[in-house]
């Protein structure tokens, strides 16, 4: 694959690589500061790909799709700063970046509400059936309609929600479950202070006493080692029959094959996934059944969200290569060692 250079002087400014294909306006401004290593043919780097293309580079733009790891940085000599256009942060070895003295930034909090709002959508989508009764309209269905007979879903409106991962997003998750009246439960690395858990309405429980208890699960947590596999078979064995799991935190969360077969034998009722194992892989099973709506990583979608996304994206950049602290700095430990 070939990057584009779109510098107007390349004698002055400094070099940095944008790895996924950005808003155009947002490439102009950077444009106003830099010598731009540009991908707007959006084609995925392979990781030699991405090697080369930071090699030379003070600064990179990328997605999750780009992992920033030890072979990433081998040639990346003048690198300063990387920053994600992400809240999660999995592509990132934070270890070998901070090792290798590059700052790692993300974009929390501007997509906080849109992801939420998505969450709970997929959340409806899952429970009241809805991609599987389109399907049922497409295919001419309709005239096979009774009272017992079309697809009959499962309630949200005081049911019990439970939340997987009660930072800034599952928080508002909670949130938007209030106005449906729903009992909310949550298990969280450390449980919220009594003001947040207030405002949430929401009781802390132990995650087996969540999946227990739980209509519906959310899961919204971030993708570490130990949070791998946090649902498989063990887990949804936990849960209700009549019970939906959603999953709009990482692939690797829930193990893709244990889920396929848990929805295969009506161990539970459905699952709703924007994120997956291996993506933009599919488990093939997942993609066998109607009891599983699927969704391909776009809880932040929106045109409004995505362009803040890029804009703090670029302001982490800027302050990094301007001697400033990043707004979102994630391994802050390397401004400690510079004092």
């Amino acid at each position: 694959m070939t990057t584009v250079n779109n510098s107007k002087s390349s004698l002055v400014k400094p070099k940095i690589l944008v790895a996924r294909a950005i808003f155009p306006e947002a490439l102009l401004k950077l444009e106003e500061q830099f010598e731009v290593q540009s991908n707007q043919s959006d084609q995925v780097f392979t990781p030699e790909e991405l090697k080369k293309a930071l090699s030379g580079v003070v600064g990179a733009l990328v997605a999750g799709t780009e992992r920033i790891d030890v072979q990433a940085l081998a040639d990346a000599k003048d690198l300063k700063v990387v920053a994600n256009i992400s809240v999660g942060y999995n592509n990132f070895d934070v270890p070998a970046m901070t090792a290798a003295g590059v700052m790692a930034t993300n974009t929390p909090d501007v997509l906080t509400d849109t992801t939420a709002d998505f969450g709970f959508a997929l959340l409806m989508a899952t429970a009241r059936r809805i991609t599987e009764s389109e399907h049922w309209v497409r295919a001419g269905k309709w005239d096979q309609w009774s009272i017992v007979n079309n697809p009959l879903g499962m309630d949200l409106h005081h049911s019990t929600l439970g939340i997987i991962g009660m930072g800034r997003i599952g928080q508002g998750i909670a949130q938007r479950a209030l106005s449906f009246g729903m009992r909310v439960i949550y298990h969280n690395r450390s449980r919220l202070s009594e003001a947040d858990e207030k405002a949430c309405a929401a009781t802390y429980v132990s995650k087996e006493e969540l999946l227990r208890q739980a209509d519906h699960v959310v899961l919204v947590l971030p993708y570490t080692a130990q949070n791998h596999h946090t649902i498989g078979a063990q887990e949804l064995a936990l849960m209700k029959p009549t019970a939906t799991l959603v999953n709009i935190a990482r692939g690797g969360i829930v193990d893709d094959a244990a889920l396929a077969k848990a929805l295969q034998e009506k161990k539970i009722f459905a699952a709703g996934l924007d994120v997956f194992e291996g993506e933009p892989k599919v488990h093939p099973e997942l993609l066998k059944l109607s009891n599983v709506v699927l969704a391909p990583h776009i809880a932040s979608a929106t045109e409004k969200t995505r362009r803040a996304m890029v804009d703090l994206a670029i302001e982490n950049v800027v302050a990094a290569l301007d001697g400033r602290r990043p707004p979102s700095l994630i391994n802050t430990e390397l401004l400690k060692s510079s004092d």
